[in-house]
């Protein structure tokens, strides 16, 4: 039987990775892995031990829409039209040398573009090219069935596709 220090080391940087891509904040990724970790402890004696991966990506995706929440609601009440620009810029990565790589670029754009994306396609997208999770687990951890999963994905990378095509677009014509 797997305990508590050993799960915690195999899927610390799983939950976190998940939260990121998600949230696209590290302090919050930080605050929602934690979060996950204090429920895990809470919970350790009730987990099916063979259940514990999509009871861990279950609970970490639903602390990361309840943190992109907060961050919402928290917005709409302080800050106003121009002012939400600033707030939104302050909370992305700060931009490196590096960024100028074509490759960072297309990356950084996939990812803007994943944050349009709508749940639960965001999710399955997440945890299928990022996290490199199987549909079989996937379909596990957010309890839904494995067709459903594969429509998900198709529907999700067809939005991003499409977002990519659109900003594009727009860069293009300005």
């Amino acid at each position: 039987m797997l305990q508590y220090k050993q799960a915690v080391q195999e899927y610390r940087s799983n939950i976190y990775n998940y939260a990121y891509y998600y949230l696209r904040n590290r302090e919050e990724a930080e605050d929602v892995a934690q979060e996950v970790l204090i429920k895990l402890w809470n919970n350790w004696n009730s987990i099916d031990q063979s259940l514990l991966q999509p009871w861990i990506i279950r609970v970490t995706r639903n602390a990361s829409i309840d943190a992109l929440r907060k961050r919402k609601s928290y917005r709409s009440r302080v800050v106003k039209d121009a002012d939400d620009y600033t707030m939104m810029s302050a909370t992305a990565p700060e931009p490196t040398p590096d960024r100028a790589v074509e490759g960072e670029d297309i990356r950084t754009r996939i990812l803007q573009a994943l944050d349009e994306v709508k749940e639960p396609y965001k999710s399955v997208v997440i945890l299928r090219e990022i996290e490199d999770m199987k549909y079989e687990e996937i379909s596990q951890a957010l309890e839904i069935p494995l067709n459903t999963v594969k429509v998900y994905l198709h529907r999700g990378r067809h939005m991003i596709r499409n977002i990519l095509r659109r900003t594009t677009n727009n860069e293009i014509n300005r």
